[in-house]
């Protein structure tokens, strides 16, 4: 049961605008077989410009052509992809040059597979792995070395377990879901009740369901619920190193980025966008559509769409001292302008 790479594709550039929709300038029947950047390319590779910081290396590109948008065109050196959005037809282009990995079906002679597990013949499990007694794993999914699926977790199917990554008992996964090394999936809930002696772990029995189209990345943890399920939505993207809490819920198609955190019984709506190191406190509502930017502590609900923040940004450091101290004064600050407001009106 070895692995098996493609070898490069080299496809004509006309065949890739007819499939995404791109007009093409310059000669259709150039031939790419991998993507590269606009300063490191050379014959042979696709680019793409979809920031303006980088059009300065348009004009002198290696790239045998380019994805970019109309207006950019002109100052394109090589053959050019016209697109409507050139970072999501690249995307997409990127994914035919540079298709996943693919396994041939069956089971290594190292992993452990339960008698009563529910594994289709099409599946692909690797080295080391573990599949736990009353587990399903569906068709086509491949389980990398050394995952483990608890009992009667399921695996829908053309979904992949990277390495390392551990599906507990009971959980769902929905079809192609795609979860990086070290990812653990329905572990128990942070649930303790406090006594006068102690803490008192509260039993965990809820699970995890993770709906179609979910990637989840590198060292990501989410929770089984307390009582009721933790839910991730169809079509969600969690990046490396995020902890989601017990009984979370996300809506479709948002997506979270690296080493932020949600506490437990937090419902995020549909297409939010969350970005690096951002904090929820627990038993929050957040509504469709909203954005929250980097390291923003997020410490109350959402009740509408919108962009929202917290974090200061960075400043010289001295100037940052001054003002770290003077944060210290504002309430006494306040307390001063508002005596200063009555005197000015007459009340005091």
């Amino acid at each position: 049961m070895s692995r098996t790479d493609e070898a490069p594709r080299a496809l004509p550039i006309g065949e890739l605008a007819t499939r995404f929709g791109c007009d093409v300038v310059g000669d259709p029947d150039v031939t790419v077989h991998r993507v590269a950047t606009l300063s490191g390319a050379v014959q042979g590779d696709l680019s793409f410009l979809a920031n303006s910081k980088y059009r300065r290396f348009l004009e002198n590109t290696a790239a045998s052509a380019v994805v970019v948008a109309e207006e950019d065109a002109e100052r394109c050196a090589t053959n050019a992809l016209i697109a409507r959005d050139p970072y999501v037809t690249y995307a997409r282009i990127a994914q035919i040059l540079h298709p996943m990995p693919t396994r041939s079906p069956g089971r290594h002679a190292a992993a452990v597979c339960a008698a009563d597990a529910h594994i289709a013949a099409s599946a692909s499990i690797g080295p080391g792995a573990v599949i736990e007694s009353g587990a399903r794993i569906g068709e086509r999914v491949i389980i990398g070395p050394n995952c483990v699926v608890g009992e009667h977790a399921s695996i829908g199917d053309d979904s992949r377990l990277v390495a390392n990554v551990t599906v507990c008992h009971g959980v769902r996964l929905g079809q192609r879901v795609t979860i990086h090394p070290g990812a653990v999936i329905g572990a128990d809930g942070f649930g303790y009740a406090r006594d006068p002696d102690g803490w008192i772990n509260v039993p965990q029995v809820g699970s995890v369901e993770v709906g179609d189209d979910v990637d989840i990345g590198a060292s990501t943890t989410i929770d089984r619920g307390a009582v009721e399920d933790t839910v991730i939505g169809h079509g969600v993207k969690i990046d490396n190193q995020i902890q989601i809490g017990h009984n979370v819920r996300i809506g479709e198609h948002t997506i979270i980025a690296a080493c932020s955190g949600v506490s437990g019984s937090t419902v995020i709506g549909k297409r939010c966008l969350i970005a690096g190191a951002v904090g929820f406190v627990g038993h929050l509502n957040i509504a469709d559509d909203v954005t929250i930017t980097g390291q923003t502590m997020v410490n109350r609900s959402i009740p509408e769409a919108g962009v929202y923040s917290s974090a200061l940004p960075m400043d010289d450091a001295v100037r940052w001292r001054k003002n770290s101290a003077r944060f210290r004064r504002l309430d006494d600050l306040a307390r001063t302008v508002k005596r200063l407001e009555k005197k000015v009106d007459g009340r005091d």
